[in-house]
C-alpha cells in the first residue's frame, strides 16, 4: 500500500483552523487540448491527496488571526503573486524546507515551476527573480562543477556538496529539489545518501532506474536495471526517510521509456508509488498525448514533468502542463544552456575584438555581489558592530 500521511494544521479555532485551504483552481489556457486524453479543462486535474511521507506534523505556528487564505503557487513570486509568498511565509521561520515543500504539495493545486540551477550564482539569480522552489540538475552540476558530460561521473560527494551549498543559500525562503541519480550504489549507499541529503536541507530528491553507468536522460542508448533492483532503491530511500522521521519528499523516476516503452514505465511507477514514493517522473515522453495519458493513469498521485529544450521529448509549456494536471515542472537546463551561450559570446568577442561587451550594460562587481547577498552580509557585520566594511559603496 502507498505510504500516506497527512500534514495537519493546529489552531485555536478548530472550525476554521485559521486558514481557508480551498486553493484557487487555475483556468486552462485557450487551445490547450490533448487528443489522447481529452484534456481541455482544469477539471481533469486530479485532486490533491495526502500522499506525503514522514511523521504527522502539527503546525501550530500557522495560526493566523486574519484568516489569510493559502493560495496556489507556481513556485515563483512576482508583483502579482506576493500573496502566495506572504501566505506561506508563516512556515518560513519555523519549519525546514522539506516540511514547507511537503505542505505546498498537499495544500496547493497549482503547478510548482522550478528553474534548473547548478551552482551558487545560478541559484542566487533564480531566487532574485522570485522562484521559491529550485531544481539542482545533475547534468548542469556535472558540467559546471566537474567540466564533464553527464555520464555518471559525478560522485555522491560531488552532488551532496553542491546540494548542501545551494539549499542553504536561503533555506528560510527557498526549497531545493535535487537530482540523486541512481543513488550511487546499493541499498546501504542509497540510505546513507538520503541521510546526507536530509542533513543538507534538501526538500525533495529523485532517484532513477538507470544502470550505475548512467547518462543524461536525453541521450540515446539508455539502459535500466531490473524491476527488482529499481524497487530495492525505492525501498532503501523510503526506509531511510522513515527512520530519520524526515519530511524530505521521495520522487521516483523511471527512464524505461526509451528501452522498454510506456507501459513498462507505468508498471514501474505504480510499484514505486505503492512502496511510498511521494511523486513520480516518467522521463523522456515521446509525445504530449503520452504525457497527458500518464497523468490520468497515475492520478491522483502527483507527477513531475522534466523539460529539456532541444532534447528527446516535445516541448510542453507551463500552461499545457498545468492543463494536463502535472504538479511539478522542472526546466533542467534553463540556467546552464543560456549561461553557456552568453559566456561563449562574451569570450568570442574578447578573443576577436578585444572587448567583452560588458561595458555600458550597467552591471559591474557590486551588482553581481548584490545578487550574491552583499547587502545581507553587510547588515550582519553592522549589527555585530563590525568595522571592516563600514562605508562600502
Amino acid at each position: 500500500m502507498a505510504h500516506t500521511d497527512t500534514l495537519t494544521i493546529a489552531s485555536e479555532n478548530p472550525s476554521t483552523a485559521g486558514f481557508d485551504l480551498k486553493p484557487r483552481i487555475p483556468t486552462t489556457p485557450a487551445g490547450a487540448t490533448f487528443s489522447a486524453s481529452n484534456v481541455s479543462e482544469s477539471k481533469s486535474r486530479p485532486e490533491p491527496q495526502d500522499v506525503l511521507s514522514g511523521p504527522k506534523t502539527q503546525i501550530s505556528a500557522m495560526s493566523n488571526e486574519a484568516g489569510t487564505a493559502i493560495p496556489s503557487t507556481n513556485g515563483c513570486q512576482d508583483a502579482k503573486s506576493t500573496s502566495t509568498t506572504n501566505a506561506v511565509s508563516g512556515l518560513a521561520h519555523s519549519l525546514n524546507p522539506a516540511t514547507r515543500f511537503k505542505y505546498k504539495l498537499q495544500h496547493t493545486r497549482d503547478l510548482i515551476v522550478c528553474p534548473g540551477v547548478y551552482d551558487g550564482l545560478s541559484a542566487r539569480i533564480a531566487q532574485a527573480v522570485g522562484f521559491e522552489v529550485l531544481y539542482m540538475t545533475g547534468a548542469g552540476s556535472s558540467a559546471s562543477v566537474l567540466g564533464m558530460a553527464d555520464l555518471g561521473v559525478a560522485s555522491r560527494n560531488d552532488m551532496v556538496s553542491n546540494a548542501d551549498m545551494i539549499a542553504n543559500l536561503d533555506s528560510h525562503h527557498s526549497e531545493l529539489i535535487a537530482d540523486m541519480d541512481t543513488g550511487y550504489g546499493g541499498p546501504v549507499t542509497i540510505a546513507q545518501t538520503v541521510k546526507q541529503y536530509i542533513r543538507a536541507n534538501v526538500a525533495a530528491f529523485h532517484i532513477e532506474d538507470q544502470v550505475l553507468t548512467k547518462r543524461c536522460g536525453h541521450l540515446s542508448g539508455k539502459k535500466v536495471v531490473s524491476m527488482d533492483i529499481y524497487l530495492s532503491r525505492i525501498r532503501a530511500a523510503r526506509s531511510a526517510i522513515d527512520t530519520a522521521q524526515a519530511d524530505i519528499q521521495l520522487i521516483a523516476r523511471t527512464d524505461a521509456n526509451q528501452q522498454h516503452g510506456y507501459d513498462e514505465c507505468i508498471v514501474r511507477l505504480k510499484a514505486a508509488r505503492d512502496l511510498g514514493a511521494n511523486v513520480g517522473i516518467l522521463e523522456g515522453f515521446k509525445s504530449k498525448e503520452e504525457a497527458a495519458k500518464a497523468v490520468q493513469e497515475l492520478a491522483p498521485w502527483p507527477l513531475l514533468l522534466n523539460i529539456v529544450e532541444n532534447g528527446h521529448s516535445p516541448l510542453i509549456t507551463v500552461d499545457e502542463a498545468r492543463a494536463m494536471g502535472f504538479r511539478i515542472m522542472i526546466f533542467s537546463l534553463a540556467g546552464a544552456i543560456p549561461a553557456y551561450m552568453a559566456i561563449k559570446s562574451a569570450y568570442q568577442k574578447l578573443r576577436y575584438e578585444g572587448v567583452t561587451g560588458i561595458q555600458g550594460t550597467g552591471v559591474g562587481p557590486k551588482e553581481l555581489f548584490d545578487v550574491c547577498g552583499l547587502q545581507e552580509a553587510l547588515e550582519v557585520d553592522r549589527r555585530a558592530g563590525g568595522e571592516d566594511f563600514k562605508g562600502m559603496t
